[in-house]
Formats: structure tokens, sequence, C-alpha cells
């Protein structure tokens, strides 16, 4: 019988709590899974570690993208299934994979829906899910702190990208897999393995977490009618063809930048640093899909 763990974000929220949790997976035979609680993400990988040492075949995550990140950062090469239980503020990971906001039907994908390999990518050594970056939204990110989310939800991060609108640009230089690829300003650099992003934008729209490759994409706006232009030709799936965005695809991207940014993976925001190795996993991951899910 399947070894079943969960990981829980105790203050994030989804259908009937916890306990609704608990009384489902009970009506399917799930009595007393391997159970683990957290009132914040930094402590999810030491709790997912035990649960990797315990042996958890299937691995239940409630939470948004800050907790499925830090799960896949540990679990490593550990044979386990991710199930997403998506109770965070955006669920990118999750809408990504058709994952509903829903708490029966996530449980019913997790107990009997399709297993997908997946890629994943990694930035200064650390594993992502969807998307990874500095500039304009990894400040965006940043400004957009705990109390800010929890009024505004989702919205809390157009707050803070508002505000954000204007910061000069940054001398960067990109390679990708060993080339020169770009060197100039710019005001953010975006790595997906996934298309849609932050708000549901769709940043890469023919990105696959599962093609061995990750989207790069740098963004030279710098003036409130450059980023609108931007946004949206963005907002109606046509970034390629904005004049301020290049992208590509590549299996290593390397980032030199004249002065120290924060940077963020999957919304979650790290420190300031001035240089940046992404690296891509091909099929490092195993997650519970929608049997219809098409894999964007």
């Amino acid at each position: 019988m399947t070894s079943v763990g969960v990981i829980a974000h105790s203050s994030k929220t989804l259908g009937g709590g916890l306990g609704a949790l608990r009384t489902l997976l009970s009506e399917h035979g799930i009595t007393d899974p391997l159970w683990r609680e957290v009132p914040r993400t930094k402590f999810v990988p030491k709790m997912v570690a035990e649960l990797v040492h315990e042996g958890v075949e299937l691995l239940f995550v409630w939470g948004g993208d800050g907790s499925v990140q830090r799960c896949i950062d540990t679990v490593g090469k550990a044979p386990i299934t991710l199930a997403i239980l998506p109770a965070g503020t955006s669920n990118l990971f999750a809408r990504n994979l058709g994952i509903p906001i829903d708490l029966e039907e996530a449980v019913r994908i997790g107990l009997s829906g399709r297993r997908r390999r997946l890629d994943v990518g990694a930035v200064n050594g650390e594993r992502f899910g969807t998307m990874a970056g500095t500039g304009f939204d990894a400040v965006m990110i940043r400004d957009a702190d705990a109390d800010l989310k929890d009024r505004l939800g989702r919205f809390g991060y157009v707050v803070a990208g508002i505000r954000g609108v204007g910061r000069d640009a940054v001398q960067a230089r990109v390679e990708v897999d060993g080339m020169d690829w770009f060197k100039g300003p710019a005001t953010c650099v975006l790595v997906g393995n996934m298309g849609d992003v932050l708000g549901g934008i769709s940043a890469f729209p023919d990105a696959r977490p599962d093609d061995g490759r990750l989207d790069v994409g740098i963004i030279t706006a710098d003036s409130v009618l450059d980023w609108a232009r931007t946004l949206g030709r963005t907002l109606v799936g046509h970034p390629a063809t904005s004049p301020f965005i290049e992208t590509t695809t590549a299996t290593r991207i390397d980032v030199r930048l004249k002065k120290k940014l924060p940077y963020e993976l999957d919304g979650g925001a790290r420190p300031a640093v001035k240089r940046l190795r992404f690296r891509v996993h091909p099929a490092a991951i195993t997650v519970c899909v929608p049997e219809d899910e098409q894999g964007h």
C-alpha cells in the first residue's frame, strides 16, 4: 500500500480546511497519513526531509507556490509523487497544470489522477517549478509583503507592481548555453519553466514543463508608457511582439548584473546578488495532474 504524507502550511485555507482534508482522506481509506504542519514556508524543508526519510511515496502539499517550491527543492531525487492542494495566494504551479482550487477535486486528482514527469529549473542551486527572475518582478514580490498579500490577495502584487514601474534599468549581460545573447540595460530578467507567471499572465505562451528547456525573457521597458505597451501585448498573449521584450529558450542561462538586485523564485523573495546561474533539470519530479491536462 502506498505510504501517504501531508505537508500543510497551517495558515493557508482551502475548502473546509485541514479537518476536511483529514475526512476526505479517511473516506478513501487513508486514516493515518504521515502529517506535518508548519506556520511558515521556511519550515517546509525540514518537515519534507523527515517525510522522505520515513518513506512517503505520495505527498499532499497544502499551501501556495512558496510551499510547493520548497517541496520541489527538498525532495531531490527521492521517488515521491507530489499532489498539490492549492491553498495559497496565487497557486501558479497548480493553475498551469489545471489543478482546480477545489479541495475534493484536488484530493481526487492526487489519489487517482495522471502521474506526469516534469522538468524543474534551478537558480543558484535552488530548484523552482514555475518561474524565477530578477529586476521588476523580484522587487514587486519583495514589496508585496505578507500583510499586503493577506489584505489584498493577488491584487497585492498589482499594487506593489504599480509602485515599481519606472525603476531604472540595470546593465546586464546574459549568456544562453554558453553563448552571448544579450548585453545592455534591462528592467527584468525572467526565466520560466511554465507559461503562465505572476497574475496568470502568459509570459511564455509556448513553454512546456517537460521539453527539457527553460524559456527566458529580457524586458527593457523603463517608463510608464513603455510598461503599459509591454503589458498590453502580454495580456493579449503576444509578449514576444513587444519591442521591449526579447525571448529565447535554453538549458543554461547565466546572468551578470552591474549592481546587486534581489531575485525571486516561484514568488519567494531572495537576497540581492550580481550573478544568477539558471539550469534545467529534465524530468526531475512527478506530479499528479488531471486526466485531461494538456501540459502547458
